[in-house]
């Protein structure tokens, strides 16, 4: 495959959905995702880590680099530890992330994510819970991602997902920018050193 990587199975999913769970109307607390993105209408999210306002200085939001934690995140300790841990573990610097829950029969609409945030970071999927498997297309390629899978997908291809189970499926999604390109989204940084 081309657009999809399988980065690690096997984790235990049950203790995010155990945190989400307990806290009430969570999917209520952010509704931007749903009413101002028209193809995620039929999703609902969780932000963790968001673009950060003050740092768009007549930019579009889709080239703003700058991110931060949400006010939200704070009620999701053990969800924002994973994130920050798969980081590190991939040698990348954390940018936006989300929890976001597909409910059953709806889908995410054919889009490509533009813009100069995107260019630069990898896109991962963390699958909390999906029964029948998580249905997502990039270019001509199709996957079905499994409860406990951590996926990298190729999101400059145009891509879409359908939730043909009969649960809400549930994702972590979040982006990571490779330290090796760091140099490219904040200029003040120092150019990594080539590898001896």
């Amino acid at each position: 495959m081309q657009y999809f990587k399988l980065i690690r199975a096997g984790i235990n999913p049950q203790p995010f959905l155990a945190e989400i769970a307990s806290v009430d109307g969570a999917w209520d607390l952010s509704t931007g995702r749903q009413d101002k993105i028209a193809v995620q209408r039929e999703a609902l999210a969780i932000p963790l880590r968001g673009l950060k306002k003050s740092a768009i200085n007549g930019r579009k939001r889709r080239d703003v680099h700058e991110s931060r934690w949400t006010t939200a995140s704070a009620l999701y300790p053990r969800a924002c530890r994973f994130l920050e841990e798969t980081a590190e573990a991939l040698d990348c610097l954390l940018s936006r992330a989300k929890i976001v829950s597909l409910p059953a029969g709806k889908r995410v609409y054919p889009h490509i994510d533009r813009g100069e945030y995107y260019r630069l970071r990898g896109r991962y999927h963390f699958v909390l819970r999906s029964t029948a498997g998580s249905w997502l297309k990039a270019a001509e390629e199709e996957v079905r991602m499994k409860e406990g899978e951590l996926w990298w997908f190729d999101n400059d291809q145009m891509h879409e997902a359908f939730n043909d189970g009969d649960e809400d499926r549930i994702h972590m999604i979040f982006d990571l920018l490779p330290r090796a390109k760091a140099h490219l989204a904040f200029p003040g940084l120092a150019e990594p050193a080539p590898a001896a």
